[in-house]
């Protein structure tokens, strides 16, 4: 029912559901509108990282990431939420370096201990502490930073009122088609700008239109959505939804999670943008839905294992014994386009 949540995702154990998750959903098409929509399209919400790509957009668009030579792989970078596994921290080290800062005196996301086994095993033999290049935000900083140098601001660029958060808002509200109502303050330092979960979908489907032979805007959405779905594992990491997915979509998608149970799809061959929310900040239920709105596109087969691992994941015990199983409700498994 419009303005109520939506249950989207059924846990079970044994012959009982024992957990349901409520949500929010809607599939955008570039130039077409609402494909589809579950709980209330119109629902203002935090998009929290699930918008690190519309975060990255004036850095690539005003020029600055072409006039430091950033790679392919950068631009996938700026866009991730990523593990602190070395291939992360050590590329964000180096373009740092590369543009003249140092990275602990420059970045603003403050330390986070790596997400990454091997990463966080290293500084607990060697007794050190995590600095701010673990930061699965570093990524997005480094953009930050990036666009800092062009604009040549000032040192706090995670305040709102800085050059680089104007630039943001100003590119959020533009792709969104939305006036925020407002922002909070990320788990990174930096303002997280609200809109609706329409909003944010209709964003994800200019991604998804964008071709690379338009205007200084679409080519950095194409940038951006391209160089995610070719560094999937510089988006997130081993074993994380969001890298699993997109491999198992080979390129045909580039998909991006937030806290609290946020999470985007970019599909350009449909022109398509999907956003969705679930309410009670359940990563697991965003996961299960976001790759059942996948499959129903046609983007993501159904069998294949990573799919089936997020759409049909037994739930184990500490045995490896199955007791349960997490499953889509109907109103999403029966929706094709």
């Amino acid at each position: 029912m419009t303005g109520q949540a939506e249950t989207l995702v059924e846990i079970w154990r044994g012959p009982f559901c024992e957990s349901l998750h409520r949500g929010h959903a809607v599939v955008w098409q570039d130039g077409g509108g609402v494909v589809a929509s579950w709980g209330d399209p119109g629902k203002t919400i935090l998009p929290r990282s699930s918008c690190k790509m519309l975060q990255a957009l004036p850095m690539v668009e005003s020029g600055a990431a072409d006039a430091v030579g950033l790679s392919e792989a950068q631009l996938a970078l700026s866009c991730a939420s990523h593990n602190a596994a070395a291939v992360h921290t050590g590329m964000v080290t180096e373009w740092l370096t590369g543009i003249g800062l140092d990275p602990e005196a420059a970045l603003r996301c403050g330390p986070q201990v790596p997400n990454d086994r091997d990463a966080r095993n290293a500084l607990i033999k060697t007794d050190s502490a995590p600095c701010q290049i673990h930061n699965n935000c570093s990524g997005k900083h480094s953009g930050f930073l990036t666009l800092n140098k062009h604009l040549h601001g000032g040192p706090d660029y995670v305040d709102p009122d800085h050059p680089v958060q104007r630039a943001v808002r100003a590119a959020f509200e533009e792709v969104t088609g939305e006036t925020s109502p407002g922002y909070g303050i990320d788990g990174c330092s930096a303002p997280n700008f609200a809109c609706t979960v329409t909003g944010l979908a209709r964003a994800m489907a200019g991604f998804a239109a964008a071709t690379g032979a338009g205007d200084a805007r679409d080519r950095a959405m194409h940038r951006l959505t391209r160089a995610m779905a070719a560094h999937p594992h510089l988006v997130a990491g081993e074993g994380r939804a969001c890298t699993v997915l997109m491999r198992a979509m080979a390129g045909r998608a580039s998909i991006k999670t937030g806290a609290e149970a946020v999470f985007v799809a970019i599909v350009p061959e449909h022109r398509m943008g999907v956003a969705l929310k679930i309410e009670d900040g359940g990563t697991r239920g965003a996961e299960a839905a976001v790759a059942q709105i996948l499959i129903g596109i046609g983007v993501l087969d159904a069998n294949h294992p990573a799919a089936r691992s997020y759409t049909h994941g037994p739930i184990l015990n500490r045995r490896e014994i199955e007791t349960g199983f997490l499953k889509p409700v109907d109103a999403l498994t029966r929706w094709r386009l």
